[in-house]
């Protein structure tokens, strides 16, 4: 897959079969209109997807407060995994709101991605003011030779409704509704650094992290078992987002204790899938009566493990 980081950046070929949108998450119901874009290209033509970053919402409504699946490095990651030729990200901002419905498809649809069909959502609005909808994007279609095939109202529904479920699934804790919608679990990458090092005084280290995209949706408080990929072999964990009542911590943070693993991490870029949720963060009266807990927690976490590993 070739990534462009503008329209203007991407040259034509024999013509595209494109689509657009968020892709917020990659997950099933957009995975299904990939399907359908891929299947439609044929005669050398070329299949593309154009996003947008920031997000709209970010731009237009001044949205800072917004929470988004994927990072933009992700979003490329999820869909480098699938066969579609070119993924445009185009820099959103007020002048190219402001285009006109005919110049988004004059200019850009025609004229910088030559295009031969465009698989589009029936509630689809775009344009100056998103004045224009499905309606007339068939009518320039006629009028600049390409066609416009229209996801029904029930597959949008699915899609609408796989992305609102995800982030309620995340934002409640509830991780294994998010990875169903999603066809894959749930990550975030970040860096370590130093912290407190207290789990270390009751035997139980951990990898703080820090995440640099302060829009990336973070799931709710809670303790969860988790895999990363760590100098090149998988290794499992229960990490832990919280504010650690404990010790009287504040602040949130997130931290994971590798299971049987010494290494330094200090200032290491670490993927994290969460797997599981064991249980919601607790305020203990000691921090002898946390290390047991904490002991039941990996005693749950290594009994999940082993259930994956069998298949059962």
């Amino acid at each position: 897959m070739k990534i462009f980081n503008s329209i203007d950046d991407f040259t034509p070929g024999n013509g595209t079969v494109m689509t657009l949108g968020t892709f917020d998450g990659v997950h099933l119901g957009h995975r299904k209109i990939i399907e359908r874009l891929l299947q439609s290209a044929h005669g050398g033509l070329e299949t593309l997807i154009l996003t947008f970053f920031p997000h709209p919402r970010m731009v237009l409504q001044d949205d800072n407060d917004i929470r988004l699946l994927n990072t933009i490095g992700e979003k490329c990651g999820l869909l480098a995994e699938t066969t579609l030729d070119n993924l445009v990200i185009h820099p959103f901002d007020k002048n190219f709101s402001r285009l006109t419905a005919e110049a988004f498809v004059k200019d850009i649809l025609v004229g910088k991605f030559n295009i031969r069909k465009i698989i589009i959502g029936y509630d689809h609005r775009f344009g100056r003011n998103r004045t224009a909808d499905i309606n007339d994007l068939i009518q320039f279609g006629e009028a600049y030779g390409f066609e416009v095939e229209q996801i029904s109202p029930i597959e949008i529904d699915e899609i609408a409704i796989s992305s609102t479920k995800i982030r309620n699934a995340l934002l409640s804790g509830d991780i294994a509704l998010a990875n169903q919608y999603l066809g894959y679990e749930y990550f975030f990458s970040g860096t370590v650094v130093r912290g407190r090092q207290l789990g270390r005084t009751i035997g139980y280290p951990t990898a703080n992290f820090h995440i640099s995209e302060t829009y990336k949706l973070i799931p709710a408080i809670g303790i969860y078992v988790v895999r990363s990929i760590v100098n090149g072999r998988m290794v499992y964990g229960m990490m832990s987002i919280g504010t650690n009542p404990t010790v009287g911590g504040t602040t949130q943070t997130i931290e994971v204790h590798y299971f049987d693993f010494q290494d330094d991490l200090y200032g290491a870029d670490i993927t994290v899938s969460i797997c599981c949720k064991i249980r919601d963060e607790a305020h203990f009266e000691s921090l002898e009566l946390l290390r047991q807990k904490l002991d039941e927690d990996r005693e749950f976490s290594l009994r999940y493990i082993a259930s994956r590993s069998s298949g059962s």
